[in-house]
């Protein structure tokens, strides 16, 4: 378990000045007692003192007193404190590697140091998680680059991990130390804080850091071992944020940013005002070239628009018109009227008779209408009473036609009683006539014989027909197998055929493959192309076994499909039918990939009569799959034997295959071993045996022929067989058709007896049964009797009453004729007054026809009057709704302008000059002048826009110089005073540097450049990762931090092995000057003057004068590392941590004394120096 030796915990009023009074560099256990006095034993001169109270040294020496005192460094009179917010103590429980520690860091400088993986930088992953930073930002980017989930720091075997970090108070708002406690729990990934024992949010603890200047999230400040890198790959634009945020106010980071989001909207503003100004440029210029087309045009467009407004005015003419025509009519109406009147005056007395004498016809008309009305009902009651004998007349005809139904009714009663009486006696005698017995079973049991009969006879038959089927199919097989076998035969006396049975004795599968692909190439993309065995065969005999010698078996049964898909398809077709050694070959190129590696004259140099692909012949595609397989086109062919000289040309030429006379030659070369690695495979050629030219097997002939002829003798075998059987069939047929009539007549003979059996039976029910219909029949008589006396009655009733209705209708026709004399009487009456009427209206007739025809004026005068008021009212309303609120002001104006006594052919005559004007005019493009008028609004529109653009721009230019007169000087000073520091910490190494600002118009591209110099004779160049080592931008880096330092509000800093990439050098410098700035021993250059730098052999035995508390050095800083290097600086404030850890740590921390081992090698020392003195 990882150890963490630290100093004890002491009480903060006496912390400094027990760590002033020590002798030993602060590396107390936490288990070490106190010594019994807090002061440093004076030592006498002669006098031999004790080291460590009198204890004497190992060696066996005493240390010299002046020696031990020069060793022992001087109390300062000043005692350092912590700065608000620097961290005073850090425990820590199940934290990583840590079951339990506690550190109590220094105020100024704090080396933790030990080896790698004892738990140094999970001290700097304590605090940056104990401040309330998680191991991400919120922007996802990381913190520490550990872990990325707060559970992962719980120690393994533990459910959370406890953060206890206490800070130094302030005096203001914190009188006492704050601790902060944070829990983290691994169950749900969660942390919990705590302040001063209450419970706080996660960001009230961020708050509070931030409250005190710490920024864990600042580079500058925390810069934890993952993040060393990242900081020195900071772009000089981050570094200057950073910077900003690490040494400079929040006012002039704010300033900052507003600056450059100024910068950002004058940019956009710029840009838009650009863009508009060129938009605004284009329209103009195309404004101008159109203006003059939009002039004819407008003109055209306010003619085209007079004309409309003349147009529009119509109705307004019209009006006028028509009130005009309206007063006219209505005196011409006046004046009939009154002479209509007149007129009347003068025949009022003559037409008083006639009206008088009109009168009495009326009335007479009346009464004449009235004595008609009187006829009509008359009329209707007579014609209801002659309705009423008209229904009556019906009745009785009803009545008689009942009479006669009845009648024939009781007739055909008679008739039916008749007939029953007939059919009683008939069944009678039938009764008396018993049928003969009918032995039932005897009858079925010869039907069923005869059934039997029938179906042994379909038994047979079935047989037959099966045993003809098996016949016909062992025929069919037999036809079969002998065309196969003629197949065969043809085969044997066919070069394809003997190829295609070579191909099945070398393999079964291929060859019934291969038929299949023959039956079925329509279903193929391209053709498939079988085996080389049956696709190729050799040109010259004198090479058949040169050239079969270069395949395989495998290759020379290889199918060529020219797609993919078909090789699909081909494969698939091979595994369901579970065929086996099937190869297939893809194909999509022909031969003209495939070229000879030699030319022909050096082909015949080697010896070679040709390539073995010349000596094939084939389907191309088939040839360059053997090209793609075997390298034929490449492989040479010769009848004669390999001369040694040709041999060693082959082994240097690009061939490494050929074939000579009885051995085929296959060269291997490893081109790695270099080109003289080769070696030579030689195979003895094979005898050929696919693409022979042999005998037919006669054996093989002879065989196949006699299997045919047997085949030919089965096969009629079983037609004959078949003949039989056909013939046994049809006399089995025969046998079955007169066993099934025989069969039907007995089912006849026994269902008659049978229906003659049940009918003798149901005789005595029929009886019965007939004997109720007689009664019934009989029963029915009665009753029709009874009817036809009651339709008799009913005929007299009716009679009676037909009389009555024919007295009333005599009435009925009395009082008919009665008003046909009144309305006589009346018509007479009417043709008097008619004719007096006639002859007064005759005398009368001229002064009438004057007053009607007065009338007729009048009445023509006011429909006229009538029409054109109509039409005005119309017109009035069309020229109202002209001039309402909705019509154009324009046009109102226009008609009201119009002259009061235009007519309206005065309206159209100027309509009609106005076209006249408008035709001589061209018409042009109609959207000119909205394409114009649309521009000019655009121009309008960008001109205002432009306007606000530079008022903005002239906003913004304020702004920004107002800001900026107050930002820049304050980042110039203090960038001036981090570069004074900086080049003042690279002179103290022998080298160069400054640090300045680069500005940009764009304010977010200012940054921070860092220019150094570590060589003598060499220019100042900007720092970065092209032109310097890693030691030296480590140097750099860490001056930079250092720089920083009089600067910073931070109250501690935290580098991890910032030292890695030195080197011992400059390590060393390096950390004198850390040491030197951190506590406060080297001054800060004021005014270009520095205090000079002391070297560590002169520092032996030297007072160091007091120092003030503003030049004790800058803020807290944790510097952690895993090595050091031998006699580096070591300060009065310094304060190592050192962490051991190891299967050898002891199991109680108590007995780990680091303080004892100093004190120790301290005597030690002394005491090697005194030795050295006294000799």
């Amino acid at each position: 378990m990882p150890t963490a030796i630290t100093p004890r915990r002491q009480l903060r009023d006496d912390f400094e000045s027990d760590e002033a009074d020590s002798a030993s560099p602060d590396m107390v256990p936490s288990s070490q007692p106190d010594f019994a006095s807090s002061k440093r034993a004076r030592l006498s001169d002669g006098s031999a003192s004790t080291s460590l109270n009198g204890t004497p040294l190992t060696n066996g020496y005493h240390p010299q007193p002046n020696l031990l005192q020069r060793e022992t460094l001087r109390s300062r009179g000043a005692r350092r404190k912590y700065q608000p917010g620097s961290i005073v103590r850090v425990k820590l429980a199940n934290f990583v590697t840590y079951t339990a520690v506690e550190f109590f860091p220094g105020p100024s400088l704090n080396m933790v140091i030990g080896p790698n993986g004892t738990g140094k930088s999970t001290l700097v992953c304590a605090i940056c998680l104990g401040l309330g930073w998680g191991p991400q930002a919120a922007d996802h980017s990381e913190h520490l680059g550990r872990a990325k989930e707060v559970s992962e720091y719980v120690k393994h075997g533990s459910q959370e991990a406890m953060i206890e970090i206490e800070l130094a108070k302030d005096g203001k708002r914190f009188k006492n130390n704050i601790v902060i406690r944070c829990t983290i729990k691994r169950e749900g990934n969660k942390s919990v804080y705590s302040v001063d024992g209450k419970a706080q949010s996660k960001k009230a603890i961020v708050d509070l850091a931030r409250s005190l200047s710490i920024q864990i999230d600042n580079l500058c400040q925390f810069l934890p071992q993952d993040k060393v890198v990242e900081f020195a790959a900071m772009t000089p634009v981050e570094l200057l944020r950073s910077t900003q945020r690490a040494v400079a106010s929040q006012e002039m980071m704010d300033m900052h940013e507003q600056l450059k989001d100024l910068r950002r909207k004058q940019k956009d503003a710029q840009a838009r005002s650009t863009a508009d100004q060129d938009s605004l440029t284009n329209l103009e210029s195309r404004q101008r070239l159109q203006e003059a087309d939009v002039e004819r045009m407008r003109e055209r467009e306010q003619t085209v628009k007079h004309v409309s407004y003349l147009e529009a005015a119509r109705p307004f003419a019209a009006y006028r018109s028509a009130r005009l025509v309206y007063a006219q009519a209505k005196n011409r109406r006046k004046e009939a009227s009154e002479e209509l009147t007149r007129l009347q005056n003068e025949v009022e007395p003559s037409l008083r008779a006639v009206n008088a004498t009109q009168r009495y016809k009326e009335q007479v008309e009346t009464v004449a209408a009235e004595r008609k009305d009187a006829i009509g009902k008359a009329e209707r009651r007579a014609d209801g009473i002659d309705k009423r004998f008209r229904d009556l007349q019906d009745k009785h005809n009803e009545c008689v036609a009942q009479f006669q139904a009845e009648r024939n009714t009781g007739r055909e009663k008679k008739l039916e009683i008749a007939r029953h009486e007939d059919t009683i006696r008939r069944l009678k005698r039938q009764m008396e006539e018993q049928p003969s017995e009918l032995d039932v079973q005897t009858f079925n049991e010869r039907i069923r014989e005869k059934r039997r009969a029938i179906q042994n006879c379909s038994d047979q038959i079935e047989e037959l027909k099966r045993k003809q089927t098996e016949l016909t199919q062992r025929g069919r097989e037999k036809k079969l197998r002998v065309q196969q076998a003629e197949q065969e035969l043809a085969k044997l006396d066919s070069q394809a055929g003997r190829q295609e049975k070579k191909l099945q004795n070398a393999s079964r599968d291929t060859a019934k493959l291969w038929d299949w692909v023959q039956q079925h190439q329509d279903e193929f993309e391209r053709p498939v192309l079988g085996p080389p065995i049956v696709e190729c065969s050799v040109k010259d005999p004198r090479y058949v076994d040169l050239i079969e010698s270069l395949f395989q078996k495998g290759v020379m049964l290889s199918f060529t499909t020219q797609t993919r898909n078909d090789f699909k398809k081909l494969s698939n077709v091979a595994a369901s039918q579970r065929l086996s050694e099937i190869n297939i070959k893809t194909m999509e190129a022909g031969l003209e990939p495939f070229q000879p590696p030699v030319s022909p004259d050096e082909m015949s140099r080697f010896g070679f009569d040709s390539w073995a692909l010349d000596l094939l012949d084939g389907p191309e595609r088939v040839l360059a799959m053997l090209c793609a397989e075997v390298h034929i086109h490449a492989t040479g062919v010769a009848v004669r034997d390999t001369s040694t000289q040709q041999f060693e040309m082959l082994q240097k030429s690009p061939i490494s295959a050929w074939v000579a006379s009885k051995s085929s030659y296959k060269i291997n070369r490893r081109r790695e071993y270099g080109p003289g690695a080769t070696s030579t495979q030689v195979r003895p050629v094979r005898r050929a045996a696919v693409w022979t030219e042999q005998p037919v097997d006669l054996t093989a002939k002879r065989t196949l022929q006699e299997n045919i002829a047997g085949l030919n003798d089965e096969a009629e075998a079983c037609c004959t067989e078949i003949k039989e059987a056909q013939t046994r069939i049809i006399a089995w047929r025969e046998s079955i058709q007169k066993a099934g009539e025989e069969e039907k007549q007995l089912t006849t003979e026994k269902t008659d007896k049978q229906r003659a059996i049940s009918e003798f039976k149901a005789l005595p029910t029929k009886l019965a049964a007939n004997e109720d219909k007689l009664a019934s029949a009989q029963a029915a008589i009665s009753a029709v009797k009874d009817r036809l006396r009651a339709i008799v009655d009913q005929q007299d009733a009716i009679a009676m009453e037909r009389a009555q209705i024919a007295l009333d209708y005599a009435d009925a026709v009395e009082a008919l004729r009665v008003c046909h004399n009144s309305l006589h009487e009346a018509e007479i009456m009417l043709i008097e007054a008619t004719s007096d009427f006639d002859t007064l209206k005759e005398r009368n007739s001229s002064v009438k026809e004057l007053l009607e025809s007065q009338q007729r004026q009048v009445d023509e005068l006011v429909r006229e009057t009538n029409e054109v008021q109509r039409e005005a009212r119309g017109l009035l309303e069309t020229c109202s709704r002209m001039l309402g609120s909705g019509a154009d002001d324009e046009l109102r104006a226009f008609l009201q302008r119009l002259p009061e006594g235009q007519t309206t052919e005065e309206l159209e005559a100027e309509i009609d000059s106005e076209k006249a004007r408008l035709e001589l005019m061209h018409e042009g493009n109609g959207g000119v002048i909205k394409e114009y008028e649309t521009r000019q609004k655009k121009i309008d529109s960008l001109t205002s826009r432009l306007e606000e653009i530079k008022f903005a721009l002239s906003e913004l230019d304020d702004k920004i110089k107002e800001l900026r007169d107050q930002w820049e000087p304050e980042l110039d000073s203090l960038v001036g005073k981090i570069s004074e520091s900086f080049s003042f910490n690279m002179e103290q190494i022998s080298c160069a540097g400054e640090v300045g600002v680069y500005k940009d118009d764009d304010f977010d591209q200012w940054a921070i450049q860092i220019r150094v110099k570590f060589r003598e004779h060499e220019p100042l160049t900007t720092l970065d990762s092209h032109r310097q080592s890693g030691g030296e931008r480590a140097v750099s880096t860490i001056f930079y931090l250092m720089s920083l330092q009089s600067l910073t509000k931070s109250p501690f800093r935290v580098v991890d092995e910032i030292n890695q990439g030195m080197d011992p050098r400059n390590e060393r410098l390096v950390h004198r000057r850390m040491v030197g700035i951190a506590c406060g021993i080297v001054d800060q250059p004021t005014n270009n003057t520095a205090i000079s730098q002391r070297d560590d052999e002169d520092r032996d035995g030297e007072e160091v004068d007091e120092h003030d508390e503003a030049g004790r050095g800058g803020s807290q800083y944790f510097l952690i590392t895993p090595k050091l290097l031998h006699n580096l600086t070591y300060e009065r404030g310094m304060r190592v941590l050192c962490i051991a850890s190891g299967e050898y740590m002891p199991a109680e921390r108590s007995r780990v004394d680091f303080k004892g081992c100093v004190d120790l090698m301290r005597g030690l020392r002394a005491g090697g120096m005194g030795v050295t003195v006294a000799r």
